[in-house]
């Protein structure tokens, strides 16, 4: 009996241990995933407004779903781009203050989720959902729906 109670508490203490590693790592993760929203999301399209930014934190088949009028229409990343330049042409500077947070980022193996609130000159404007696939390259934002406050 003393030597079954020796093994489990081995084994607990040793799964205790290994736990801690994947931990640490999902840290890295989260913090790489952060990473990319704030230079392609927050900097690239509402900051700086600039395509290779944007193209370098999004995938190429990436959509974002909009909801309006009880209907739902796709836009596709260059789609979105092109947009984002037209505005830039029509208004080069942007006098209002961007800044975000992030309210949830998880993650399990290659994929992840992050809920941010974005804020203009201390205004809720937006509250994003994105996915994110992991890919040999790192992160990539593949999905976005929203909330326009």
């Amino acid at each position: 009996m003393r030597k079954l109670i020796f093994i489990i508490g081995v084994m607990v203490i040793f799964k205790g241990s290994l736990a801690a590693f994947p931990n640490d790592d999902v840290e890295k993760e989260k913090s790489s995933i952060k990473q990319v929203i704030e230079a392609a999301y927050v900097k690239g399209i509402h900051i700086d407004r600039d395509p290779a930014a944007i193209r370098r934190g999004f995938h190429p088949d990436f959509t974002m779903l909009v909801f309006k009028d009880n209907q739902i229409s796709k836009v596709a990343l260059e789609d979105w781009i092109a947009r984002i330049e037209e505005g830039k042409k029509k208004s080069p500077t942007l006098s209002e203050k961007t800044t975000h947070n992030f309210e949830i980022v998880d993650l399990s193996g290659n994929a992840a989720i992050a809920r941010i609130e974005l804020f203009k000159d201390g205004k809720h404007v937006f509250t994003d959902y994105m996915s994110l696939y992991k890919f040999d390259d790192g992160w990539k934002i593949v999905n976005k729906i929203f909330y326009r406050h």
